[in-house]
């Protein structure tokens, strides 16, 4: 479970107080999905229904028109495709999709039945927009935060959150290797006494690469913290002071939205319990950071390390920004983006 599972069981729950809601999901044991929704993001999930998807390939049109007249409206997290159904629907859209023919006579007929279209970023907005010629409705994701700021729990800790993986030339997915090399060269520099923590969800399938990755690194005073519950995410968050993001660095954005950062909800999250956010100029990040207010945007290597320097050897401006930072994070209450979801629903 990321991003999007965490967006749509969000709208879920915001929607159980006043409707009846069902989960469409046939992955695992019904019992499985709420027992890793507590572990994961601390959702109970205890009144909701469940019901096996009717998305799937092996489902044909007329089942899923026939299922589908069971309810007043479906919300769907998009893979790029809408379906025929008999109901209004909603569709979300996690990130942007290039490859989507949206303004073909079959999409466009197809959106007729479209309510709405939700993107969780003005930066996803702006590719589906183009993609759909449409207007989606820009609905941030919600941001609970289960820690608190208090400055007696911070320690010299820089931290960056986000999952593992390794793709093209093996650099890792949200360029965690990045951030390794760069802290490097800080204590290199000589920084003593500061720690780098990389929190990684990983895939089975990532197990033997993110050994290979830890290894590389062994010399360096670097924690890596595998797969952890919630409560213990929350921890570093408290403890940290500064908090690193490089997802989107390096990469061509216009041809390829899809490695940057498309919100950046663990920045929100840091930023929540007194981190300062120092983190790439790339996707949903800007939307989120004030260069020189909430925290810091950089361009270049250079500047990720100028600025981190700038900050550790500053305490004062750091704690200016640790307080606009706290305000901010306000802005993405789990109270705002229920309103904002029942509104589109009523």
């Amino acid at each position: 479970m990321s991003g999007g599972e965490k967006y749509m069981l969000s709208i879920a729950l915001c929607l159980q107080e006043n409707h009846e809601v069902t989960i469409f999901w046939d992955k695992t044991p019904v019992e499985s999905i709420c027992q890793l929704a507590k572990e994961r993001f601390d959702f109970d999930l205890s009144r909701l229904q469940f019901a096996p998807s009717i998305f799937s390939k092996d489902v044909s049109l007329l089942h899923r028109l026939k299922e589908s007249e069971k309810y007043d409206e479906i919300i769907l997290l998009s893979d790029g495709s809408i379906p025929v159904l008999a109901c209004r629907l909603i569709v979300h859209f996690q990130s942007p999709m290039l490859w989507l023919q949206g303004k073909s006579i079959k999409s466009r007929l197809k959106l007729h039945r479209v309510k709405h279209i939700i993107c969780n970023s003005r930066f996803t907005k702006s590719f589906i927009d183009n993609i759909f010629a449409t207007d989606s409705v820009v609905v941030y994701p919600p941001v609970s935060l289960q820690g608190s700021f208090d400055p007696a729990k911070k320690e010299n800790i820089i931290l960056n959150v986000g999952r593992f993986g390794i793709y093209q030339a093996g650099s890792s997915l949200k360029k965690q290797d990045v951030l390794a090399d760069t802290f490097r060269i800080l204590v290199a520099g000589g920084l003593k006494k500061w720690k780098l923590v990389l929190v990684m969800a990983v895939m089975d399938k990532d197990r033997e690469a993110v050994e290979k990755f830890k290894e590389k690194y062994k010399d360096l005073p670097i924690e890596f913290v595998i797969n952890p519950p919630s409560h213990d995410l929350w921890q570093w968050y408290e403890k940290a002071r500064i908090y690193w993001h490089a997802a989107g660095f390096g990469e061509d954005i216009a041809t390829h939205p899809d490695r940057a950062e498309h919100f950046g909800m663990a920045t929100v999250e840091a930023m929540g319990v007194g981190a300062v956010p120092i983190v790439v100029n790339a996707g949903g990040q800007k939307e989120i950071v004030t260069d020189g207010q909430n925290g810091r945007l950089w361009n270049t290597l250079e500047e990720l390390q100028s600025f981190t320097l700038e900050a550790i050897a500053r305490p004062h401006e750091l704690e200016e920004m640790v307080q606009a930072g706290l305000k901010t994070s306000k802005e993405f209450s789990f109270e705002r983006f229920c309103h904002e979801i029942t509104s589109l629903v009523a």
